[in-house]
């Protein structure tokens, strides 16, 4: 576990997490809404990791991270709309749904052509993805009976012989993100969390 300073990250820490994920590693490291449990979106042997970690359902897809709008687009169709909506509120605790571009691997897409994408307003997040270069998949990090965990000390006695990097950035009061679906520049709210959606309704 390492712990980085959540509002002034430090190079070095971040360098060492990326070239963590580069290797292939699954990391847990915060976001402005709860810990997430992720790799790199290239790794398909890290994705099913992250699957078996979670006893999730392999026909539930994943969300992962981006850096920014500019890279969103590589990854999703992003129409004028959708790219303005995103601009105002990001980075902030939504994750939007969009129309997957091919880079996106099938692995997290079960039978579907829709991904998540978010940017969260988390310092830590937004400098691991620079670093690497590329997304990072995004899930929750729970406890067996479900709940999810804010508390790094928490965290580690879970995870700490599963996971390759626990990143500590401090508590977190886990709230799950609010999902937007933007797809045919259609609104829909799929799920009501910490990001304000006043503007939708």
């Amino acid at each position: 576990m390492i712990s980085i300073n959540s509002q002034n990250p430090q190079m070095r820490l971040i360098k060492k997490a990326a070239e963590i994920l580069r290797e292939g590693g699954v990391i847990i490291y915060p976001t402005d809404t709860v810990y997430g449990l992720g790799c790199a979106l290239s790794n398909k042997k890290g994705i099913e990791r992250i699957y078996e970690l979670k006893k999730r359902n392999k026909k539930k897809p994943l969300s992962f991270v981006c850096a920014d709008l500019k890279h969103i687009s590589q990854y999703a169709k992003v129409t004028d709309y959708a790219y303005k909506t995103m601009k105002r509120l990001l980075p902030g605790a939504y994750t939007f749904i969009l129309e997957a571009s091919r880079l996106v691997p099938k692995i997290i897409l079960p039978k579907r052509s829709t991904t998540g994408i978010r940017v969260p307003d988390n310092k830590i997040c937004l400098a691991l993805v620079e670093e690497l270069g590329e997304p990072i998949i995004s899930t929750s990090v729970k406890t067996a009976q479900g709940e999810t965990l804010g508390d790094p000390s928490i965290i580690k006695e879970n995870f700490g012989r599963v996971v390759d990097l626990i990143i500590d950035g401090g508590m977190i009061m886990p709230e799950p993100s609010s999902v937007i679906s933007l797809v045919d520049d259609n609104i829909e709210i799929i799920r009501i969390g910490k990001g304000d959606i006043s503007a939708f309704q």
